[in-house]
């Protein structure tokens, strides 16, 4: 047999009509996904979550009982249909990073997903942000679904540094961890400001913004290597554990023990505040 014919198989025609439809199967499925959080959002907005049933919620979209549960496993898993399918496109843009582009980047490009998944529709993701300040049980399905982003961007930037190589002048675990939860936090405090605003005002460029501050508070150090300490030049010794010193703002602390920066913040710290302090305390470490 020629080595040609060892070749992988050529995409064919055939393979055409298996795309295609899976690709409407997949349309399908997110049309009905939205229909059963659209039944959900209203019910829960008039009679209350706890009063609505899932028997309603169905009848209300026009399906039955076992539809619903095909879809989802509980009402309060209804009104965020997207996240499961956005969780898979943030994945894809890491997974197709170009090899020059530095992880942090490719990270925040990753995320930007999940705001087009808000952005595309401003007045429900206003009424679903509503809802979840208002009921307990849907705020922690939210925190549920932020935690799994948060995972996946740490998996990824951890994926390019060696964890167990962390020792005395190779920190990038541990800015690679730090950089991953900078990014969500960011993108969260821009999506929160807007959906307070009602949905209204550029919000891509507010999240570019907040990226920039997070790429240079954390990207520079990441990956950026470190030369071994010679003789002629050694390296500066590290303060002891007690050679501690603090930036703070309003609602904000930055303490500085040695190699490692602590920052302690109340969640309605203003993100620029936030990044000010940590820079501020990385050029007295």
């Amino acid at each position: 047999m020629s080595k040609a014919a060892k070749s992988p198989r050529a995409t064919s025609p055939s393979d055409a009509p298996e795309s295609a439809a899976g690709t409407r199967a997949a349309a399908q499925r997110l049309k009905m996904r939205r229909e059963l959080a659209t039944a959900a959002m209203e019910l829960f907005a008039t009679k209350g979550y706890e009063a609505t049933t899932v028997d309603e919620i169905a009848a209300t979209a026009g399906v039955a009982r076992r539809t619903f549960f095909r879809h989802f496993r509980s009402k309060e898993e209804a009104i965020f249909p997207d996240h499961d399918d956005t969780l898979v496109r943030a994945e894809a843009v890491l997974n197709a990073a170009p090899p020059h582009e530095h992880p942090l980047d490719t990270v925040c490009r990753g995320i930007k997903e999940v705001m087009k998944m808000y952005a595309g529709s401003p007045a429900v993701s206003v009424e679903r942000y509503r809802l979840t300040r208002e009921v307990p049980t849907l705020r922690e399905r939210e925190i549920a679904s932020v935690a799994r982003y948060e995972r996946l961007f740490t998996r990824y930037l951890l994926g390019h540094f060696d964890e167990r190589d962390h020792h005395d002048g190779n920190d990038d675990p541990l800015l690679a961890e730090v950089a991953a939860s900078a990014v969500v936090t960011a993108h969260n405090h821009v999506l929160r400001r807007w959906l307070r605003a009602g949905g209204r005002g550029d919000v891509e460029a507010q999240l570019d913004h907040a990226f920039a501050i997070v790429r240079e508070t954390f990207g520079s150090g990441i990956g950026a290597g470190r030369p071994a300490p010679s003789a002629a030049s050694p390296a500066p010794a590290s303060a002891s554990a007690s050679e501690t010193r603090e930036e703070s703002a309003p609602g904000v602390r930055a303490s500085t023990t040695g190699d490692v920066v602590v920052a302690v913040a109340r969640t309605d710290a203003p993100l620029d505040e936030v990044m000010r302090t940590i820079q501020k305390a990385l050029g007295t470490a």
